[in-house]
């Protein structure tokens, strides 16, 4: 396969250039293509199949999840029309006739070209067994899929994924997200057979069980069972078993959509895909094949976007007759969560090469498991991550650039925050940071240096780094502010790409413009698309701290993560908890009562929590309006165990019952947790009341405490008894009550105004500049001229201040995503399989022996204490 594509370069004819395929590498192709000075003599048609143009295939699942495909749209508003590129969509090529150069459409459209590029992608494997044209079976590749699976769940209750890699296990979160037994059959002995290996699929496997998901591993489909309607009731395996089912999606892999090459006679490998050169040239010099279609130089076939997207690159220097590196191979790490389970697998995973030896970390008990593989020479060759990733943004480049490594290998493995671990490891700069566009550490030095791309969003404009999967994000920001540091340039700690400014500043922003929608914050003060997960929950943590709107109206609702958006806490197996306030933990008989009834009525598992509230657990999706109904008629509001809020306000039961008590605790709490109720802040925050010294509440080991002494009361700020634990300092002492609450008001606003995303009262004190001496001085003293501003603040929180749940009961539009299926809102969440806890004994069925009816349950913790006068 030699020759040029026809054109030289001073040819200034203007020449047809098609395009067959418009996904993601197809776009990426139009994008390259536009950049090379030869584009404008060219004119450019691309003839696709789908009614669409190019979309993120790689995050599908999250049309599952509330997006929209306008969401997942790659091609930019005016691109097309800006490049002067013909798309015509919904009229797939039939044949291609090289003689004359042309290519005919179903619709019988013909098109010349003088070059032709197949970026014609990939097809779902659907195993040649009987059955698979039955009504409830499905593939999983486009958006059109994702909308037949939807309508097909809506009435099923039982749904079986065959293929257990990347796209059957989402395939399995979005049916499991949908409220169906799950089931995921695959034909290997593990799971992700091709990325982890058998300590790597095991740890996955027990975390996706622990999801309610059941894995059949080392089984094939050997045929798809129907009812008499025809329509799909169970699944055969090969091992001879099976499974009942109302709904089947095939993701057992891919195919290379070859087809039109084969029929035109270009060569093709011997398990598919069209046979290129380096430069991604088929055998006729005139037809390049880019993407899933084709078989590089290695003899491989890449089913990942970031191979694809190199290969489109190639593609257009090779027709614009550029000098560059031609493509013989690609990178293929991925990191991905799968069912909320983190996952990583970068360079030789396996270990194939000779003389290679693992290094392991292994934690079944938490589900991570962690392990590099290291050459004899000592370089890390590659490595598998489950359940804890972090690192693998360094760690991939070091296995890519496959030098010895600086630092014990045994460091490296242990788990982000594990004592003893490894600091940050030099990376060379030929190492590859973003590997979906091949750009090297040097590669962003030197936009640094010699560019002056001062953020990660100047680096990607001039490298392309990080806007491919955006894994490398993290990566890139450390390498450019070293870069910046070096050369003495202060650097401002931008919160993401897409803002330069810390949240703090942000906070600002957003105080003193009244923004009050996060597009506007955006387009006024961020830079391009669309946000990312940092910035979007911040920003909206940002807008509910200064009281604008319902967390779930309008744009406020799409910003939130996944507890927040439904109100309530995800749980480990996919079922949600309920956690009404319980004000100090008093609570009367009746409120005792009503959760009772409920947790028996629905099934729920109830635990009195350290934080003297009563947690019922188990909830589905549609259950929750009707929980909470309940509980609003009795009087309780929103817990706010889901949000990034004050959770509560412990207390010992004081002076009024204890006879060491000097003050009244309890009293105290309630107001306070009455008081600071909802208020949303970059961390959670909890708090306590001891009514004496000794202490029962434990105030001196939340983020505020207050423990009463005979003349008053002290404030205690920046405790923390999470992992990273931290004895609270003394702010005041002997406070009266008025002055103890303006004090906490400010601190607790101050704290809001200036910390960073996601971080507790305990490090951000420590962070703070002049310490507990300068916030003494803040909000005692006013010593910077805000404590009016803070009270404001705090004053406008508390009238502003309504119950959540409240307010979602009595808006229908708010209640409409607590529906298990939009387009049968009656129909029930299918309850996930539960397993026992703590000793919880189920009760016995009509005429079962061996339980007893309303056994107890143990509960292992704190003792409540029913309080009468």
């Amino acid at each position: 396969m030699t020759g040029s594509t026809g054109m030289t370069a001073d040819d200034r004819t203007v020449r047809d250039l098609v395009l067959v395929g418009h996904g993601m590498v197809g776009q990426r192709f139009l994008e390259a293509w536009s950049e090379q000075p030869a584009a404008r003599h060219w004119r450019v048609t691309v003839l696709a199949e789908e009614p669409r143009p190019a979309y993120d295939r790689v995050h599908l699942s999250s049309l599952f999840s509330g997006s929209t495909p306008e969401d997942l749209a790659l091609c930019p508003s005016g691109f097309l029309a800006e490049h002067g590129i013909d798309l015509r969509l919904g009229d797939p090529v039939s044949a291609i006739d090289r003689a004359a150069r042309l290519v005919r459409t179903e619709s019988g459209a013909e098109v010349r070209y003088d070059v032709l590029v197949l970026a014609t992608g990939s097809v779902p494997f659907v195993p040649p067994v009987p059955g698979t044209d039955a009504p409830g079976c499905h593939v999983y590749r486009t958006i059109e899929d994702v909308d037949a699976i939807r309508a097909g769940a809506a009435t099923a209750d039982t749904g079986v994924v065959v293929g257990g890699g990347l796209l059957g296990l989402e395939a399995a979160g979005a049916l499991r997200a949908g409220g169906l037994a799950t089931h995921v059959v695959e034909f290997a002995p593990r799971l992700m057979a091709v990325q982890v290996d058998d300590g790597g699929g095991a740890a996955l496997r027990r975390k996706i069980e622990e999801l309610g998901v059941t894995v059949h591993t080392s089984a094939g489909a050997s045929g798809v069972l129907t009812g008499p309607d025809g329509r799909v009731r169970g699944l055969a395996l090969s091992d001879g078993r099976e499974l009942p089912a109302d709904l089947v999606v095939f993701s057992a892999g891919v195919r290379a959509r070859d087809q039109l090459a084969r029929d035109c006679g270009l060569p093709v490998g011997q398990r598919g895909g069209v046979v290129v050169d380096a430069h991604c040239r088929t055998e006729d010099p005139a037809v390049l094949a880019i993407g899933e279609c084709a078989q590089a130089v290695d003899g491989r076939v890449y089913g990942l976007v970031a191979p694809g997207y190199q290969m489109a690159e190639t593609a257009a220097r090779t027709i614009a007759e550029q000098q560059g590196q031609g493509f013989t191979g690609a990178d293929t790490s991925t990191k991905l969560k799968l069912l909320g389970v983190d996952v990583a697998s970068f360079g030789d995973p396996h270990g194939t090469a000779e003389g290679a030896l693992d290094v392991l970390y292994s934690d079944s008990r938490s589900g991570v498991y962690r392990k590099l593989v290291i050459g004899a020479d000592g370089a890390l060759l590659g490595g598998v991550l489950v359940g804890d990733t972090e690192g693998y943004g360094a760690l991939r480049p070091l296995a890519v650039a496959g030098k010895p490594l600086t630092v014990a290998p045994e460091q490296l493995v242990l788990p982000a925050g594990f004592a003893g671990s490894a600091g940050p490891v030099a990376l060379p700069d030929d190492a590859v940071l973003c590997s979906c566009h091949n750009v090297t550490q040097g590669a962003v030095r030197a936009a640094v240096r010699e560019q002056g791309a001062e953020s990660v969003a100047a680096v990607k404009k001039c490298t392309r780094a990080g806007t491919g999967c955006g894994s490398c994000l993290k990566q890139l920001g450390s390498v450019v502010k070293e870069e910046l540091e070096a050369a003495g340039v202060s650097t401002v700690q931008g919160l993401c790409e897409h803002f330069a400014h810390s949240r703090a500043e942000l906070y600002e922003i957003v105080r003193v413009t009244g923004l009050t929608t996060f597009s506007e914050l955006l387009a006024k003060h961020g830079t391009g698309g669309e946000g990312c997960e940092i910035c979007k929950p911040t920003v909206a943590s940002i807008l509910a701290s200064l009281g604008n709107g319902h967390i779930l109206d309008g744009e406020q609702a799409a910003l939130q993560d996944s507890n927040d958006h439904f109100l309530a806490n995800l749980q480990r197996n996919g079922s949600y908890s309920v956690v009404p306030r319980v004000p100090g933990g008093e609570i009367t008989p009746e409120g005792l009562i009503t959760i009772g009834e409920i947790a028996r009525d629905h099934g729920l598992y109830t635990k009195i929590t350290g934080g003297q509230r009563i947690d019922m657990f188990g909830a589905t999706v549609d259950q929750l309006p009707v929980i909470w109904r309940k509980l609003v008629d009795a009087g309780f509001e929103s817990g706010h165990a889901y949000g990034k809020s004050l959770r509560t306000v412990k207390s010992c039961v004081g002076q009024t019952w204890c006879r060491y008590g000097v003050q009244d605790s309890t009293t105290l709490a309630i107001e306070l947790e009455l008081r600071y109720r909802g208020l949303r802040s970059p961390h959670k925050l909890k708090a306590a009341v001891s009514g004496c010294a000794r202490e029962c509440a434990e105030a001196q080991s939340k983020d505020f405490g207050i423990i009463a002494t005979s003349a008053g009361w002290n404030l205690y700020v920046g405790g923390n008894g999470g992992m990273t634990p931290r004895h609270a300092d003394l702010l005041a002492a002997d406070l009266d009550r008025d002055t103890l609450v303006r004090t906490i008001d400010r601190y607790l606003m101050f704290y809001i105004r200036t910390a960073d995303r996601l971080e507790r009262t305990s490090v951000w004190l420590e962070r703070l500049e002049g310490g507990l001496d300068h916030l003494r001085a803040v909000v005692l003293d006013d010593s910077l001229g805000i404590a009016a501003e803070l009270d404001e603040l705090m004053s406008r929180h508390i009238s502003g201040y309504r119950d959540e749940w409240a307010e979602t009961l009595a808006d229908p539009d708010r209640m409409r995503r607590f529906a298990s299926f939009v387009n049968a809102p009656g129909t029930p969440d299918p309850a996930v399989t539960f397993v026992p806890e703590r000793g919880q004994i189920r009760p016995a069925r009509p005429g079962e022996a061996g339980h007893t009816l309303n056994a107890p349950v143990l509960v292992a913790g704190a003792r409540l204490e029913v309080l009468t006068p």
